[in-house]
């Protein structure tokens, strides 16, 4: 199985990156986490974006606030899907960041996930690298059935509750 790369600017993104990481292992899915970035090791942020399909990864997930321009960096520097995650803070609350992620120049994309949406970003790409992987697919098919199961429980408890 291809690993995921996620990658953040800052150790200060981990507490929500995490959220990533949990949802991988859930998954079963392989991953290295690192500490890269755009403007203040762009050399290896480059590197790492240009080598990483020749070194077993299929994704990379990218976490960055304010400017937030790793995701964009890493996408210009490989054609592996990218997905960015931009981080809640800074002036804007996060805005800028949902902007700068979300907001490619023509063919250079960047799936982008809501602001701190690190379950959701481990969730695509997980979805993304199950197009060649049955026992993945299965497990998010699983994944998906608990969730409506979990649902129709909280429902059946409401209708108890709620309406008696």
């Amino acid at each position: 199985m291809k690993k995921v790369a996620v990658i953040m600017g800052s150790d200060s993104d981990w507490p929500v990156v995490q959220g990533a990481c949990t949802q991988l292992d859930a998954l079963n899915i392989p991953y290295e986490a690192h500490i890269l970035s755009a403007h203040r090791t762009p050399v290896q942020a480059a590197e790492f974006a240009a080598s990483a399909r020749a070194n077993g990864f299929g994704v990379l997930i990218c976490a960055a606030g304010m400017a937030a321009h790793l995701a964009g960096a890493f996408a210009a520097n490989t054609t592996l899907p990218v997905i960015g995650i931009p981080m809640k803070g800074g002036a804007l609350d996060g805005l800028d960041a949902l902007l700068s992620t979300v907001q490619m120049p023509s063919g250079i994309p960047v799936a982008t996930v809501a602001l701190n949406g690190a379950k959701n970003a481990a969730i695509l790409a997980a979805q993304i690298l199950a197009v060649e992987d049955a026992a993945l697919a299965s497990r998010l098919d699983a994944e998906r059935r608990k969730m409506a199961e979990q649902i129709a429980a909280k429902d059946a408890k409401l209708q108890g509750e709620a309406f008696k």
